[in-house]
């Protein structure tokens, strides 16, 4: 009697598997979710939205214009779904119209519309140089946001955001919701 081999053939049980990662990952995408593997935010899986974003919530752009092009050519974002060709921006949205926005050499205030009290956000110094070395200008000036415009930061010293690409238009923006994120464990020097 012949022996019949009970092994499965490998090369149809990965094809079978990567099709299969490729049509989950394809529903994902077409489900609204999308992967932040950035600093800008917590590392992590988030969700698009529906409804108004609000201050402080994390929010997705779609960057255009000469920004989008100063963000391929020096690799600030990699291929994606926006019209530029780019992946979106994921950041925070710390400014909204009515706002007073205060630049210096200690960051970025933000004193919301109606309140006595500005928060200075974390990080947001204004860099002359990128983290290669190459020269980068700022866009953002103190001042109220405009009806109709955002600002949108980064939680990390070397995002680039708001601080460099200026006030976004406030439609553009998405809504989203982190739906699984981590942040890696902060060294104890006691």
């Amino acid at each position: 009697m012949p022996v019949i081999s009970m092994r499965p053939n490998r090369l149809a049980t990965l094809a079978l598997s990567g099709a299969a990662l490729i049509l989950l990952c394809l529903w994902a995408w077409g489900a609204g979710y999308r992967c932040n593997p950035t600093p800008s935010l917590p590392v992590g899986l988030y969700r698009l939205a529906a409804g108004t974003p609000q201050r402080g919530e994390p929010v997705a752009i779609c960057l255009s214009g000469p920004f989008a092009d100063l963000a391929a050519e020096r690799g600030y974002l990699k291929p994606g779904s926006c019209p530029s060709g780019l992946r979106p921006l994921l950041k925070r949205l710390a400014g909204l119209p009515g706002d007073l926005i205060q630049v210096d050499r200690d960051g970025i205030r933000v004193t919301p519309a109606g309140s006595p009290v500005a928060c200075l956000w974390l990080e947001s110094r204004i860099k002359t140089v990128d983290r290669h070395g190459r020269p980068v200008v700022s866009a953002l000036t103190s001042g109220v946001i405009p009806a109709g415009s955002a600002l949108v930061l980064g939680e990390h010293p070397g995002s680039f955001d708001s601080r460099y690409f200026g006030l976004v238009p406030l439609d553009s923006l998405r809504r989203t919701v982190p739906v699984f994120v981590w942040t890696p464990k902060e060294k104890n020097h006691d």
